[in-house]
């Protein structure tokens, strides 16, 4: 039996670039014999004639799918769309403006038959890329490595091949603000990877402007590191370790030792030693409903404890544990 592969597109005002797409797309997947696809195109509240572009390949092709939001949530929402929707045993993610090259498909295929089950392409050069969005990037990595719970890596992108079983985990999450490609890391499982260089972008502009890259930042930072919302208890400890060694020292050389090296401290600068030192107990303690804020946070995100990739535990041997067990009670119960 053949393999089905979902392909998910998000679109956002790719009227242009939806025909070169198919197009292209077309010519790779004809060429896999050995498999069925699946086209799952997302229509993430586009402004322009996306819509129509996508309904005229659904007449002519019945592999296209097609799902249209109301108005335009994000491309990690529409990924997300994508995802939950897919039938396939594996799905490829890959952008609809063709700078993701089309014709590694077949490469992707290829590793998650060897027993990748994350395929992850890295983007080596980025064609048209400007220097303030590459620096912008490594010191996103960078940041990120460094405090993260989840390591991500460095220039991967959302074009990738994940296996059924992580399409499974994956619909499991229910938090709103997502960085797919985060929840894919955070997932684990066999990951190998394909390398490439990313074309220009055809027509249009690019859905991600400065201020959408910052915002997706943030929400990283937020979802996948707890190390901000503790920095005041960081700041706070600073403070009052600093300001009550300063404090200390003060108390000391000027009432305790009589002033013995001269330095005449004035009112106001102990006034405003205390000050800090006050104000790093209020910091800490902001730390410590950090801490609590983070539990909470961890509960409503409402991930799973754990993810399992292979078990050979049949549930129904399980079940007759169970009924054993139960059986063997009643008996002692009825024996006494």
């Amino acid at each position: 039996m053949q393999k089905l592969i979902s392909i998910i597109v998000p679109i956002y005002n790719e009227e242009k670039n939806i025909p070169l797409f198919y197009n292209t797309l077309l010519k790779t997947i004809n060429n896999l014999k050995n498999y069925n696809f699946e086209v799952i195109f997302v229509n993430d509240g586009s402004s322009d004639n996306s819509d129509k572009e996508i309904e005229k390949l659904t007449l002519k092709d019945e592999r296209i799918k097609f799902i249209e939001f109301s108005r335009n949530f994000g491309k990690e929402i529409a990924t997300s769309a994508g995802i939950n929707n897919a039938k396939g045993d594996g799905a490829i993610m890959i952008d609809a403006d063709l700078q993701h090259p089309i014709e590694l498909i077949p490469e992707f295929i290829k590793k998650w038959e060897k027993g990748g089950e994350m395929i992850i392409g890295v983007r080596k050069k980025n064609k048209g890329e400007g220097i303030i969005k590459r620096t912008g990037s490594f010191f996103f990595y960078k940041i990120m490595n460094l405090i993260g719970e989840t390591k991500l890596i460095p220039r991967a992108t959302d074009y990738r091949l994940i296996d059924r079983k992580i399409i499974n985990e994956f619909n499991k999450f229910t938090e709103h603000n997502r960085i797919t490609r985060g929840l894919l890391n955070w997932l684990g499982f066999k990951r190998d990877f394909v390398y490439f260089n990313a074309y220009e972008r055809v027509n249009g502009k690019a859905s991600y402007d400065p201020i959408k890259l910052l915002k997706l930042s943030t929400t990283t930072f937020v979802s996948h590191s707890l190390v901000p919302l503790k920095l005041a208890g960081y700041l706070g400890i600073f403070i009052f370790l600093t300001s009550g060694t300063l404090g200390l020292f003060i108390f000391l050389e000027k009432y305790i030792l009589e002033d013995p090296f001269g330095f005449n401290f004035s009112g106001p600068a102990i006034l405003a030693v205390i000050l800090l030192f006050l104000i790093g107990i209020v910091l800490i303690c902001l730390g410590l409903i950090a801490l609590y804020i983070g539990n909470i946070m961890s509960e409503v995100m409402n991930r799973p404890m754990y993810v399992i990739r292979k078990e050979n535990i049949n549930k129904l041997e399980v079940e007759t544990i169970i009924e054993e067990k139960i059986a063997d009670t009643i008996k002692i119960k009825y024996a006494r």
